[in-house]
């Protein structure tokens, strides 16, 4: 029976499509996996840790945190500590102060960034899924085909003749609809685990955010400050 499936796999290419459809949906569950893991834990360690710098007033240290984390986190922890300082003003004038606003704008944008990474690779799961049984079908057709023009040119009638050629189309079909199964499995169950880590990062991003601002000056502080000098 292995020899058999063998030598089917090796004359239809329907079925190689459908083995090589297989071994890539289980290498991108396994790198997504890998990719995954540990990383709500990650991120709130380092944000643990940012944030007791940002208690103690030491940006510096805050900064250096990111810098040495290897979690994709890190990008929106810093992007707060560099939309927090104050960005270099015109010449002859104060550094300005960035705005609350500009703080949240910097700080999502970094967050939507890390949702595009978590997700990345999960639209190949989502094809095969959809697209496995239809490549089975095509190989079942084609397999059909060829039985009826063995027929016709053996020029022998009867379903015992077609019987053979057909059920060995047939399994290009099941295999299709199995490989579908299991890249739909696969991908149900990352696309929800990665929902549920781009909410608890939400959550972590907004309770972040708010520590942050507390060590933002105000926006016209600098401006302020100017007038008073000059008068």
């Amino acid at each position: 029976m292995n020899l058999e499936l063998f030598s089917l796999v090796k004359s239809s290419v329907a079925m190689w499509l459908i083995v090589a459809c297989s071994v890539a949906a289980v290498a991108v569950a396994v790198e997504r996996t890998l990719a995954l893991w540990r990383f709500g834990e990650q991120a709130r360690t380092l944000a643990d840790a940012v944030t007791r710098a940002l208690f103690r007033g030491d940006l510096e240290d805050a900064r250096a945190q990111c810098e040495r984390s290897g979690s994709p986190a890190a990008d929106v922890f810093l992007a707060g500590l560099v939309a927090s300082a104050p960005a270099a003003g015109l010449a002859g004038r104060p550094p300005r102060a960035q705005s609350a606003e500009q703080l949240a704008a910097a700080v999502e944008r970094q967050r939507q960034q890390l949702n595009l990474r978590l997700r990345a690779r999960l639209w190949i799961l989502g094809t095969i899924g959809a697209t496995a049984p239809f490549i089975g079908l095509f190989g079942t057709v084609v397999g059909i085909m060829q039985a009826f023009h063995q027929m016709g040119l053996s020029g022998q009638g009867g379903f015992s003749v077609v019987a053979a050629g057909i059920s060995e189309a047939l399994v290009t079909t099941a295999g299709g609809i199995a490989v579908a199964i299991e890249a739909v499995i696969l991908y149900n169950f990352l696309n929800t685990h990665v929902q549920r880590l781009a909410l608890q990062f939400r959550l972590l991003a907004e309770e972040y955010l708010e520590i942050v601002k507390e060590t933002l000056p105000p926006p016209a502080a600098p401006a302020r400050a100017a007038r008073e000098e000059s008068a």
